[in-house]
Formats: structure tokens, C-alpha cells, sequence
């Protein structure tokens, strides 16, 4: 359990790094850029890892069909919000935040289906960080407007198709290297 509590306090290090020590992490120029991407990428492996090997301990509920359904939505709709952000569809230029959020409501709808507690340290941390980088953000810069834009059909149906394939291969991958989410 230590190395995924770890996994989850780097990628929270990491990304809040730049937020809440501005001067030291511009000190650091573009070696910088390198050194927090490597700590991601080392906060994602230790969080696999960790998450891989944590005994399962406390397991308040199971995964259910309905859960299951519930989960497989929400992550869709995460995905759309981060196409979305992209694509500079109307919702991701409309929303303040369409990929932390898309990110807190993948990890919320991970809960769903998994009420163990490594699931609650690696999804639960994760989605406090994100709610917490948002609130981070909006304190920052706290007179933000969406700025105008045209709806572009086009881009707008490129996003919805580009999540449902992008959905579609995550859970493939997902199957591969753990729970099937299509099916039992």
C-alpha cells in the first residue's frame, strides 16, 4: 500500500508544483518541464504497481452490473469532456476546467464499481486532486469568462466519434491488463 500511497502523492507533488511554488519552478526553466515529467511518469508507475500488488483489505462493496453500467457512462462522458478540451468544441471552451473535470469523474466513476481500499487511496486520491487543482486554479485566476464561440458542427461530431473510439480502445487495453468492462 505504501508504494501506491506514494504513486498518488507524487502525481499530486508534481502537478501542484508549479501552482504552489511558482518562483522556484520557473527558476528551474525548461529542465524543469523534464523533471515534473518524469516524476508523472514515475507517479503513474508506481501507482499501477502499487495499486497491482496492494492487498485488497477492507472491501465495503463489489462490483455490480448496474455499477459496472454506471461506470462505463461516466467514464465515456470523461473522455468526450477531454476530446472536447481538445477539439475547442463548445463545451470544452464553455466549461472551465473539461479536463480535470473529465479526469474527476473518471476517478469518481471508478469508485463506483470498486469499494476496496486500495481503490478508495488511488481513485479517491486522485479525484480529491483533481477538485483540489481546480479550486487551486479558480483561486488563482478568479475572474474567468468562456470566451466567445461559434458552434462548428463538424468539430463537434469529430469529438463525440474520436471519444466513443478512444472509449472503445481503453477499454480493449483495459480487458487486456485488467477487469473487463464490457462484459463479465
Amino acid at each position: 500500500m505504501l508504494i501506491l500511497i506514494l504513486g498518488v502523492a507524487l502525481w499530486w507533488g508534481a502537478h501542484l508544483f508549479k501552482r504552489l511554488a511558482p518562483a522556484r519552478r520557473a527558476a528551474m526553466g525548461e529542465r524543469g518541464k523534464g523533471l515534473v515529467a518524469a516524476a508523472l511518469i514515475l507517479s503513474v508507475l508506481l501507482m499501477v504497481a502499487g495499486y497491482r500488488m496492494a492487498d485488497i483489505g477492507t472491501v465495503w462493496w463489489g462490483p455490480s452490473a448496474a455499477m459496472k453500467g454506471i461506470n462505463n457512462l461516466l467514464v465515456l462522458i470523461a473522455v468526450y469532456l477531454f476530446a472536447a478540451s481538445g477539439m475547442k468544441t463548445r463545451i470544452g471552451t464553455q466549461m472551465r476546467h473539461p479536463q480535470l473535470t473529465g479526469f474527476a469523474l473518471w476517478a469518481f466513476a471508478h469508485l463506483l464499481p470498486n469499494g476496496d481500499l486500495p481503490s478508495f487511496v488511488l481513485f479517491g486520491g486522485l479525484l480529491l486532486w483533481a477538485l483540489v487543482e481546480m479550486a487551486v486554479i479558480n483561486r488563482a485566476v478568479p475572474d474567468w469568462r468562456a470566451p466567445p464561440h461559434q458552434t462548428v458542427v463538424r468539430k463537434e461530431v469529430m469529438a463525440a466519434g474520436g471519444a466513443l473510439v478512444v472509449y472503445l480502445v481503453l477499454g480493449v487495453i483495459h480487458g487486456w491488463v485488467g477487469p473487463n468492462v464490457f462484459g463479465a
